[in-house]
C-alpha cells in the first residue's frame, strides 16, 4: 500500500483516490457542502486556503493546503514506483 503526503505530515493510501479537484467551481463546492453536512469532510489545511479536493472511493472529501498539480504529480510518481517493482 502507497501513501502521498498532503501536505504538514498528513497522508492518504494511493489506491484509495477517485479524484483530485480544485474548490473553485460550483459543483465541487457543493459537494464540499454536501459531505460537511453528512460528516464525510477531513480537512488537513491546517486553517490555510483549500487548494485541492480530494474525494475517495469511501466518498470521503478531503480538503487539502496544496495545490493540485503538486498531489497529482505525487501520485504519478507512486504509480512509476509501482510499475519499476512489478518488472
Amino acid at each position: 500500500m502507497k501513501f502521498i503526503n498532503i501536505g504538514f505530515g498528513n497522508m492518504v493510501s494511493a489506491n484509495r483516490i477517485i479524484t483530485i479537484a480544485t474548490p473553485d467551481s460550483a459543483p465541487v463546492k457543493r459537494l464540499i457542502q454536501d459531505a460537511k453536512d453528512s460528516g464525510r469532510v477531513i480537512d488537513v489545511s491546517c486553517g490555510r486556503r483549500t487548494r485541492s479536493v480530494i474525494i475517495t472511493d469511501s466518498e470521503h472529501v478531503i480538503l487539502s493546503a496544496i495545490q493540485s498539480e503538486t498531489i497529482a504529480n505525487r501520485l504519478d510518481n507512486v504509480s512509476d514506483d509501482e510499475e519499476s517493482e512489478e518488472e
